[in-house]
């Protein structure tokens, strides 16, 4: 299968991720303020899903791990 991504690439989210499928890092922390996701974040690839979509590792501006969520390859730039 032939990918636009490789693992561990970092990428810029074009839009946000659907709220019921994101996967929050710290969860006994988030629970009462979970951070908001939204487009133009940072992410890092963390897997290809077998139904063809990326699992993305989204960071905070510190750049550490805030929560996962699926993406489609559309939704997702590359940064350099």
């Amino acid at each position: 299968m032939q990918t636009k991504f490789k693992r561990h690439q970092k990428v810029k989210l074009l839009q946000d991720p659907d709220p019921e499928y994101i996967e929050y890092h710290n969860s006994e922390e988030d629970l009462e303020n979970p951070p908001k996701i939204t487009k133009g974040m940072i992410g890092k690839i963390n897997i290809l899903l077998p139904n063809g979509r990326y699992h993305v590792e989204i960071l905070d501006k510190k750049g550490n791990t805030v929560a996962y969520a699926p993406f489609d390859e559309d939704s997702l730039e590359a940064v350099v």
